[in-house]
């Protein structure tokens, strides 16, 4: 599943292709692919004749700002990628005619069979959203309503790892005698926004945390490390335009690089880059969770 690093990559990608381009209409071909409204048509009449303003993430989330031509507020496009989720920008070519009446004609790109929706946008520009799993949704939030009436997800959302909220004492109160193990409390997204399988396993190595460790047993100095950890691994992500696990690709269809940066995630059997020790897995609320043994003792 695409995590923040991702979704933030894709963020960036759309607001460089879509920002103030009229969206002409749509097509939806799997139906459950949309969230909100429960009527395609409306979904689409909603979205229609409108532009993006600006897009915003929060969490896994992708949320954009749409306005009419007079920059009124016409609500948002809500978009979650869920486990495959893609949106790919497509601008069509302009290649010559044989036709002797017309001296151009435009070449769209083949629809890929896992095309969920395409979004039409003026001078023949195309958002598509692709999901092979179909776990991912779509929704038109009307003007007047927040983002989280709509989008249950939203609600009890944690702070951002990002963001100058996310400190010390704040990871430090949420983790407070919890006695589930700190693996699958970062997963969580009602304490940390944003932060899936991958770079839970990477934060825990960086910090020198077990996965299995119990929240409650957690000393302020080690949330301190896993603090800092999560915010440094989230940030090398980004600069790598996220990872290639999970089939991510941004909106030009290009692979995260982070893969090859990896310490410990999709490694089993690897020596670690630190110590050599051969990396480990095991399973965590259901997931598969690597470490080093050597390198998370605890100590």
């Amino acid at each position: 599943m695409p995590e923040l690093p991702e979704v933030e990559t894709v963020r960036i990608g759309l607001d460089q292709v879509t920002i103030d381009k009229a969206i002409k209409g749509g097509e939806v071909l799997l139906a459950r692919s949309i969230a909100y409204p429960f009527s395609v048509a409306e979904f689409l009449d909603g979205i229609t004749n409108t532009q993006l303003q600006q897009w915003q993430r929060r969490g896994k989330y992708l949320l954009g700002k749409l306005v009419n031509s007079q920059q009124e507020h016409q609500g948002w496009l809500g978009v979650h990628l869920r486990m495959t989720g893609q949106l790919l920008w497509f601008d069509r070519a302009i290649t010559p005619t044989s036709n002797p009446e017309s001296t151009q004609e435009f070449t769209q790109t083949p629809i890929h069979k896992h095309t969920r929706v395409r979004l039409f946008f003026a001078d023949n520009q195309e958002l598509r959203f692709v999901d092979q799993r179909t776990f991912g949704k779509m929704w038109w939030v009307p003007p007047g309503l927040e983002p989280s009436e709509i989008i249950s997800g939203l609600r009890l959302m944690g702070a951002e790892p990002l963001e100058p909220e996310f400190t010390v004492d704040y990871l430090a109160a949420r983790l407070h005698k919890r006695q589930r193990v700190i693996k699958t409390a970062l997963l969580d997204q009602n304490i940390v926004a944003g932060i899936g399988n991958i770079y839970a396993d990477e934060a825990l190595f960086l910090s020198g945390i077990i996965p299995d460790t119990s929240c409650a047993a957690l000393t302020l100095p080690q949330i301190t490390k896993l603090r800092d950890a999560i915010v440094q691994v989230l940030e090398t992500s980004l600069k790598h335009g996220g990872t290639t696990f999970s089939n991510f690709l941004n909106v030009q269809g290009i692979n995260g690089n982070y893969g090859g940066v990896a310490n410990v995630y999709n490694r089993t059997g690897q020596p670690c880059k630190v110590c050599q020790t051969p990396i480990e897995r095991i399973k965590l609320g259901g997931r598969s969770t690597h470490f080093c043994p050597q390198c998370q003792r605890n100590l």
